[in-house]
């Protein structure tokens, strides 16, 4: 299976999101699987982010920070360069949160973006 390794990480992930990740990949069905983030068309802004634990594909780039490795298709990667993932467990407003320089307008609901 080829995978690229990058020098330069597509997405990053911050301490607080990787220790969210890790304790979710400890769960029956995500042990030994690799946190992908993606993006795809549709939501409210045109296009929507996309997380989910997956197996390497041939061509991903792949990205360990934290310990957690993350992967990201080629049709993704040019939509997220720069991205940064992050996570809050606060009561409004927690859960993981996408930051990504290439948006130029995000949705309210922070999962969906327009390019």
């Amino acid at each position: 299976m080829e995978t690229n390794t990058t020098i330069q990480p597509v997405v990053e992930i911050t301490e607080a999101a990787a220790a969210e990740v890790q304790s979710m990949r400890a769960k029956p069905g995500n042990e030994g699987k690799h946190l992908r983030v993606y993006v795809e068309q549709g939501g409210c802004s045109g296009m929507q982010y996309g997380m989910t634990f997956d197996e390497p594909r041939d061509r991903d780039q792949r990205t360990e920070m934290h310990g957690v490795t993350l992967l990201v298709d080629d049709f993704s990667a040019q939509y997220l360069r720069g991205t940064v993932v992050d996570f809050s467990d606060a009561l409004t407003g927690g859960g993981f949160k996408l930051t990504n320089p290439n948006a130029k307008h995000s949705c309210g609901c922070g999962k969906s973006f327009e390019v």
